[in-house]
């Protein structure tokens, strides 16, 4: 009997270890630990960080701010809205002020011309690791209390996802524990010389920028990038995309055209809602470990810039709507990036752009525009998302042409001023501003205007907004990568295919006589040298003249036999650019006494605008002494006009025999110029040598459609309005082809398909 008592007493024990015990388990990963709550969320954490593990109702949780009890923002059980207000009641108005910066460019590791030190000496003399905190980024980190940090280049995967796990672990044991997050511009381009097999890799896959994307008129396969980019982001410790660029392109010389999704509104709104659900959702459920917030961009739209003046400058301050045509532009927002098809429901964070929109609000940037913000965006359309304003709108500027900051119409204020400004018309962010100092004294000014009360509550609004999207992507619970799997993931085969396929379906063809193309045999090609003219960048960088091979002569050489001589071939192949007609602003110009400001023009060949307007529809920076930006009669060349010469000097070498032309495109360029001495036309936006080589040679047929207008001179493009789309006369070419909005041809001809009468039609 006793024994039987003794056994009874055994499985007692074991049941209740067993039913009463803790149901959580810790695991050693590289660096950190997981704590995985059986049937309940896994947790990651540095041991190194002071932060102890709670059991409450036998799960697992961490005690961020380690007061030894689980708050309510520690609770992985809730929801992230209520982790997020329980979280900003607790935090200090130095805390909320470093949570609403977000960070200048970090590159990892630091180095050029924003190079921090290491231990007080340069990367290369410190003896760091690539991985480890830069001087500046622990110091932003610590006494800013800054969480947002922007990456551009990073040197592998590894080092990326090492580096996550530093920063993270850095953070932790700070303050309440919030854990960095880390944003990116778009990383996803493509290397034109890197050759693609079926089991190639890289640190990243490649795919067409984003206007290539939308030459696929293809929202599906846009959703499936934002699948694949979305995985590699967090696989590299990013957690929000500063993208997509959904500005509607309707000025055909604006800069940043290359970077939209083309100048149709209905295009362009049904692309941005297939990026944003691709890049939010985890495996089409929701927010989850895969997700990326998307910061679309530019609210209310960026593309209308006069003359095509870029508002990184002040020569580009302001939008204007001849054609009162707000509506479209905001269309890819309203239709698109806030009415998902997935769960997420709307883009979690949205980026205005510089510029003063004209005969909208106050004649101020977007940022500190209260009518467009508040007014329009949270009242009209409800959106109650992050806004975060654009780099640098801040900080001080000292003439219309540097690449200073950018507060355009608030140039007088102080810098405080500004912030409290933007903070008054709604905004919950600053970027490109590491320093929080300015942000307590936005924080004072509102005290004293408005009372503690109100302005701790007002601060507490942008708290929830930014924290929420945090929460949402589980960086609360697990923010470190396993580097085993980063590497793994990161650029994987299956990927860069999916990538390389979607390049290829991003080729347009625009001509081809006599069926030049494909060139299936492995005939004689005549590849003839580019002049690169020498440039200087924004920040004052120089690049020197150069002559090289337009293309990869060694991927060539698996598709042709390259020869040297003309004479020899059977056919030209020739790369060029779109024309570089210039900023639209030359310093040379004021000196002589003008304005400055000079056309930007889409074709090679010198261009006079004498059909420019005698009076500028925008103007009066305190900055200049004057307000007509006109610079009608005014003459310039574009930096690559040697690109024209090339394609015309070498039909003149070839006589009869074909010349097959590739144009790298940024924006829409007047064909006159050299489509007559061209037997075949492609055109893309950024892709890989190869996939050019597959359309030429027959192994793909183009499927592509013009995403934009090409103009057929520089008259209509004169004569355009700015904010409206496909109002320009199209070009017409020696076939009779129209190079209109969604044109495109295969072997057989015209493409016209469900793409071209769902979206060609003007509506």
């Amino acid at each position: 009997m006793k024994n039987l008592t003794a056994i009874f007493a055994l499985i007692t024990l074991a049941f209740c270890l067993h039913s009463c015990g803790p149901k959580w388990s810790e695991i050693e990963e590289e660096g950190f630990n997981l704590i995985v709550n059986h049937g309940g969320a896994t947790l990651g954490y540095s041991p190194e960080s002071g932060v102890q593990i709670l059991t409450v109702d036998r799960m697992g949780f961490k005690d961020l701010n380690q007061n030894g009890t689980l708050d309510p923002y520690e609770d992985w059980r809730l929801s992230a809205d209520e982790r997020a207000k329980d979280l900003a009641s607790k935090m200090s108005v130095e805390q909320i002020a470093g949570l609403m910066l977000y960070s200048a460019h970090q590159s990892i590791p630091s180095g050029g011309r924003r190079a921090s030190t290491y231990n007080n000496k340069p990367y290369e003399e410190s003896g760091a690791l690539p991985s480890d905190l830069s001087d500046d980024q622990k110091k932003f980190l610590t006494d800013d209390n800054l969480r947002h940090v922007l990456i551009t280049r990073v040197e592998s995967p590894v080092v990326a996802a090492k580096w996550n796990n530093n920063a993270q672990a850095f953070v932790e044991g700070l303050g309440m524990g919030i854990p960095v997050n880390t944003s990116s511009d778009p990383r996803h381009g493509s290397d034109s010389n890197a050759e693609y097999n079926e089991g190639s890799g890289g640190s990243i896959s490649m795919w067409p920028t984003t206007l290539g994307l939308a030459a696929t008129f293809n929202p599906d396969l846009m959703l499936q990038f934002g699948e694949i980019a979305s995985k590699e982001y967090r696989a590299l410790g990013i957690a929000t995309a500063l993208s997509p660029q959904i500005d509607l392109a309707t000025e055909p010389r604006w800069s940043r055209f290359s970077g939209t999704m083309g100048e149709d509104p209905y295009l362009a709104t049904d692309l941005a809602r297939a990026y944003v659900d691709g890049f939010q959702s985890t495996e089409g459920k929701g927010w989850g470990y895969q997700s990326v917030n998307a910061m679309v961009k530019h609210w209310p739209g960026g593309g209308p810039e006069e003359g095509g003046r870029d508002g990184h400058f002040g020569y580009g301050a302001y939008a204007v709507y001849p054609g009162k045509n707000m509506a479209d532009h905001t269309k890819p927002f309203t239709e698109g990036a806030f009415k998902l098809n997935g769960d997420t429901k709307s883009a979690s964070a949205v980026m205005p752009y510089y510029t003063i929109s004209t005969g909208h609000g106050e004649a101020v940037a977007n940022g500190y525009n209260h009518y467009l913000i508040t007014e329009v965006l949270r009242g009209e359309y409800g959106y109650d998302g992050v806004l975060c304003t654009d780099w640098g709108i801040t900080r001080d500027v000292s003439s219309i042409g540097k690449f200073e900051g950018k507060p355009w119409g608030v140039e007088e204020l102080t810098e405080a001023e500004r912030h409290f400004k933007a903070i008054e018309a709604g905004m919950d962010q600053f970027g490109g501003n590491n320093d929080m100092k300015p942000v307590l004294e936005a924080y004072k000014i509102g005290v004293n205007e408005h009372g503690e009360e109100k302005m701790r509550s007002r601060f507490e609004t942008s708290a929830v907004r930014l924290l929420k999207n945090i929460f949402r992507t589980g960086l609360f619970d697990n923010a470190y990568l396993n580097i085993a799997k980063t590497e793994e993931l990161v650029g994987n085969p299956d990927f860069m295919k999916i990538g390389f396929n979607a390049q290829l379906s991003s080729i347009v063809m625009l001509k081809n006589k006599n069926k030049t193309l494909p060139v299936t045999e492995k005939k004689k090609v005549f590849v003839p040298e580019r002049y690169i003219a020498p440039s200087v960048n924004w920040w004052g960088m120089v690049t020197p003249e150069k002559v090289e091979p337009a293309f990869n002569l060694d991927m060539v050489a698996k598709y042709f036999e390259i020869v040297k001589n003309a004479s020899e071939a059977d056919f030209a192949l020739v790369g060029i650019e779109s024309p570089d007609g210039g900023t639209g602003y030359n310093e040379n110009d004021l000196e002589k006494g003008g304005n400055g400001y000079v056309p930007i023009s889409l074709q090679y060949d010198t261009y006079t605008a004498n059909n420019a307007r005698e009076t500028s529809l925008a103007g009066g920076s305190p900055l200049e002494d004057f307000t007509n930006r006109t610079y009608k009669g005014k003459t310039v060349t574009a930096r690559n006009t040697r690109d024209m010469d090339l394609v015309n000097d070498t039909k003149q070498l070839m006589g009869n025999k074909p010349v097959v032309v590739i144009v790298n495109v940024k924006k829409p360029m007047v064909f006159s110029e050299i489509e007559p001495n061209s037997d075949a036309v492609l055109i893309h936006m950024g892709v890989q040598d190869q996939a050019l080589l597959e359309i030429i040679s027959g192994k793909t047929e183009p499927s592509a459609l013009l995403p934009f207008q090409m103009p057929a001179d520089m008259k209509t493009v004169e004569l355009q309005f700015e904010d409206v789309p496909r109002d320009m006369e199209p070009y017409v070419d020696s076939e009779n082809n129209t190079y209109d909005f969604a044109f495109g041809l295969n072997w057989k001809g015209k493409i016209e398909d469900d793409r071209t009468a769902k979206y060609g039609k003007k509506q």
